[in-house]
């Protein structure tokens, strides 16, 4: 009886020394043992129920990913070179040389927001290009036709005509908050249709000198050269911003990645679709932010506004009543902290109409009326600009 006990134990121990090795370094041998038998295997089990019913796993974005990505589009662009009108000139050539500039191309992306083929994009993916073809991701391709440009907003939209087109369907870039998942949907390094996931990192962010009017949202979701132009969803596949610029030191992805807000975009959209430019309402001031220490000396009872050092004579402010020393406090229903928000609430009003703006002048609150003009055109590049 005690030998057949210690051939008992010793036979047990070797089986549990011998399924705590297979446990270790051969695990799926004992989950596919249990599956065979009917025994429950979460890990085995749960992955054919996943495939079997086409969705994606809890916390995927399969779903997301197959409503959007047939709307995102590679924009190839190319320029043949401009030619000096004086470069067949052989005394030119003798002093100046070669003057004939070499030809350019490149790849972003675009994302289709209509049936009738109107395509959303950066400025900086088509400016000073010549040909500009769009390419789905099933194959197709078309010429596009540029239907109108806004630098001021880095925003371009461009229109190609193709039968059964996909569209993407507008998000709500306002309700976005931090954290909320997305994807970034575009063709980086030209390698082809690629969707990055991540989170919303922060919300407007302004004074990045990339854009006059700058109102980012900021993303750790990989985008990378190629991206711009192309789509950032949120997790049902709707389109809450186009992808423009990275933050980086070496030309590639450092998870610091800016969309421009639907909300934004849809503006620039329909007012270059209904009238081929957009427009922007101006009122000609030099303002600056304010500074706990420019409050402090000045002796000033606000912290949050704007501080006017400068109107511009008989422009729309000074005829308005406002003052150099000013601290504009709200225009319109709009209330302005920084020199960032000043420029977009005036820019959102309607030139022509007569908008209240309510500014701090010698400690007291005092409310003028500004009649806007149009914004002018910027001959100089958009962020050397701070002029509203």
């Amino acid at each position: 009886m005690r030998r057949t006990w210690l051939i008992f134990s010793q036979t047990v121990t070797v089986a549990v020394a011998v399924l705590f090795v297979l446990s270790t370094f051969k695990p799926q041998w004992i989950q596919s043992l249990t599956w065979r038998q009917g025994l429950p295997s979460p890990t085995v089990l749960s992955a054919p129920t996943a495939r079997s019913t086409g969705k994606a796993p809890p916390g995927g974005f399969a779903d997301a990913a197959r409503r959007a990505a047939p709307t995102v589009v590679s924009v190839i662009t190319s320029n043949s070179g401009a030619r000096h009108p004086h470069s067949r000139d052989p005394w030119f050539r003798y002093f100046f040389g070669d003057q004939e500039s070499q030809p350019q191309s490149g790849v972003g992306s675009g994302v289709i927001v209509s049936p009738e083929g109107y395509v959303l994009t950066n400025n900086h993916v088509i400016d000073r290009m010549e040909d500009i073809e769009v390419m789905l991701v099933d194959g197709r391709k078309a010429r596009a036709k540029v239907i109108g440009t806004d630098p001021d907003t880095d925003l371009a939209v461009l229109k190609v005509n193709l039968d059964r087109l996909p569209f993407i369907a507008f998000g709500n870039s306002d309700e976005l908050q931090v954290g909320d998942a997305v994807l970034a949907i575009g063709n980086p390094f030209g390698v082809g249709q690629t969707v990055t996931s991540g989170i919303v990192s922060a919300l407007g962010r302004n004074q990045l000198g990339i854009n006059t009017f700058e109102n980012f949202i900021q993303t750790d979701a990989a985008i990378n050269p190629g991206n711009s132009g192309g789509a950032l969803v949120d997790g049902g596949g709707n389109l809450i911003g186009i992808n423009t610029a990275i933050y980086s030191r070496s030309g590639g992805n450092m998870g610091i990645g800016f969309a421009i807000p639907v909300s934004t975009a849809r503006q620039v959209l329909d007012s270059l679709i209904q009238e081929g430019q957009v427009t922007r309402g101006w009122i000609g001031v030099e303002p600056r932010d304010l500074t706990p220490e420019i409050a402090e000396t000045f002796n000033l009872p606000v912290r949050d506004g704007v501080l006017i050092t400068g109107v511009l004579q008989n422009g729309p402010a000074a005829q308005g009543g406002l003052r150099p020393g000013d601290v504009v406090l709200k225009v319109g229903k709009t209330g302005v902290a920084n020199t960032a928000q000043l420029l977009n609430a005036v820019a959102a009003l309607k030139p022509g109409q007569a908008a209240p703006v309510e500014v701090l002048r010698e400690g007291q609150v005092a409310k003028l009326t500004v009649v806007p003009a149009r914004r002018p055109k910027q001959p100089l590049r958009p962020q050397e600009d701070d002029e509203d």
